[in-house]
């Protein structure tokens, strides 16, 4: 007998609410021209988040680790692709500020060693806001026309993420 696949759980950064309503507006604008976008995906799970950590039995850290939030800058660049295929992801990419990688770090210690996915592990972690889903290559130019400059922000609050119950947990909020 199989032994049922564990879905990843992750650690993601939320944005302020103003990179939040840019994110959702670029989301907006791509439904609007009939090419894939996250604005479909409507769960109340679905924000615009930087992935920091994914791997299977993921615990939720202690918030007391991460007292610095506020102090994280993110710079939200670049469009960029990942995949291969005639389908691919759409994101934006996130300038790695000194400040965001030393978080970066922080959470990885926090949450100890552990099989990271590839693209979050410390070295090799590609952080980026995903904007499309499985976006027709044929559609990238038109996708490209609605992503505006770079989206200056910070973090607002780090999220545990467990999709094999559909549970969020805040770990830490920043206060304003």
């Amino acid at each position: 007998m199989t032994e049922p696949r564990l879905s990843p759980s992750s650690l993601e950064l939320l944005l302020d609410p103003e990179a939040e309503a840019a994110v959702r507006a670029e989301w907006e604008a791509l439904a609007a021209l009939g090419v894939s976008s996250l604005a479909r995906h409507t769960a109340a799970s679905n924000r615009p988040h930087v992935t920091l950590v994914v791997r299977i039995d993921l615990p939720v850290p202690d918030a007391g680790v991460f007292t610095d939030l506020r102090a994280v800058p993110i710079t939200l660049g670049a469009p960029v692709l990942f995949g291969s295929g005639d389908r691919r992801v759409l994101a934006r990419s996130v300038v790695p500020s000194a400040e965001l990688l030393e978080f970066h770090r922080a959470v990885h210690a926090a949450v100890g060693p552990g099989e990271d996915a590839p693209h979050t592990a410390p070295g090799s972690w590609t952080p980026h806001v995903t904007l499309a889903r499985r976006l027709r290559v044929a559609d990238l130019p038109t996708a490209l026309d609605v992503v505006g400059g770079d989206i200056p922000t910070h973090a607002r609050a780090l999220r545990h993420w467990a999709p094999e119950t559909a549970t969020v947990t805040t770990v830490t909020e920043r206060r304003a």
